[in-house]
């Protein structure tokens, strides 16, 4: 049996971009996957999406952002497919524009989708895996949960909480000696639909910040650590392992490149998209997106970092073994 097979995993976000994907392949591995964004359309075809993939998908609209919402929709889960033994947290939002362009309801909205969305999942799965004392919970978080970047203040700011939220309760776990785990994905950047429906202020088309990753990439990482969540995080891609280790080592440099390039690498020479932006509403309430943004032509399919994250150990082990072998060759060389 897959590791998740038969078992109950919610998934918020479900219905587009990487949310999309990490459903598909949670019914690949046979799970039982609840379903929970505002998309009817997203929402209903995700939901095919599982059956296809061998799983079984039931669909729980809400708003992340609400608490009672999210709640409601657990106990119904809870009611209808059994106890929940994984919450991922992917949904969010964004706004891409000038710290001094965003309206304060925008970046409220913003905060509480991609940060209190999380903390809601958050505390509403720990109320009902705590009885149980078992469980695994998966935040998905990002490169620029540890490094800010211009035009996305909200969004890093939200991001940022998320990383000192999740350490905060797992220290709480960690005390009790609970036998929840909750652990953290962080995130290059990723080919989703977000691009084209994301409320933006730009000149032109909002673009992730090559290099770009197909969401699959994602997904396989997120099963992964819901699989595996004893790891406190699992870091996603070569360019998120290079922003946070040169975060660490010179953030000052990394603030005075992202201020010559941050904003320009962050838009293509296209002229902005029209439509319903999904900060207020709903893109996908008509219009089913999938998990696939516009950019598959420069997007890779796979990350050779995210194999040594997932085989750390081992990886070290080996390592450590042949500079043992190496160190000892050169001592019989010198006798």
């Amino acid at each position: 049996m897959a590791p998740l097979e038969g078992r109950v995993v919610v998934v918020t976000g479900a219905s587009g971009g990487v949310g999309r994907a990490v459903v598909r392949q949670l019914g690949h591995q046979g799970a039982k996957v609840a379903l929970i964004a505002r998309g009817t359309a997203g929402l209903g075809a995700a939901a095919v999406d599982v059956g296809v993939e061998g799983g079984i998908g039931k669909v729980f609209e809400a708003d992340i952002a609400d608490y009672d919402q999210v709640r409601a929709a657990a106990e119904r889960i809870e009611a209808e497919m059994g106890p929940i033994s994984v919450w991922i947290n992917t949904a969010f939002s964004s706004v891409f524009a000038r710290f001094t362009d965003i309206s304060p309801d925008e970046f409220s909205r913003t905060t509480a989708v991609t940060y209190l969305g999380y903390v809601w999942g958050t505390k509403v799965a720990l109320d009902l895996m705590r009885p149980r004392n078992a469980g695994a919970i998966v935040q998905t978080g990002s490169a620029l949960s540890q490094r800010g970047i211009p035009l996305q203040s909200a969004y890093c700011g939200a991001k940022h909480a998320i990383k000192g939220f999740t350490e905060s309760v797992r220290t709480e776990l960690l005390a009790d000696r609970s036998g929840i785990d909750i652990t953290l994905v962080q995130l290059p950047a990723v080919n989703t639909p977000q691009f084209d429906w994301v409320l933006s202020k730009l000149r032109r088309h909002p673009q992730p910040v090559p290099p770009i990753y197909q969401p699959e990439v994602a997904a396989r990482a997120i099963v992964y650590a819901a699989e595996h969540p004893e790891r406190k995080e699992y870091w996603v891609g070569a360019s998120t392992a290079a922003t946070l280790l040169a975060q660490r080592v010179a953030p000052a440099l990394v603030d005075r490149y992202l201020a010559r390039t941050g904003a320009r690498s962050q838009q293509t020479d296209e002229k902005p998209p029209e439509g319903v932006a999904n900060l207020w509403e709903p893109a996908d309430g008509d219009v089913d997106y999938g998990a696939h943004g516009s950019f598959d032509a420069r997007s890779h399919a796979h990350s050779p970092q995210l194999w040594l994250s997932q085989h750390r150990g081992p990886v070290l082990l080996a390592l450590a073994g042949g500079a043992a072998a190496a160190w000892a060759a050169r001592r019989l060389r010198g006798r």
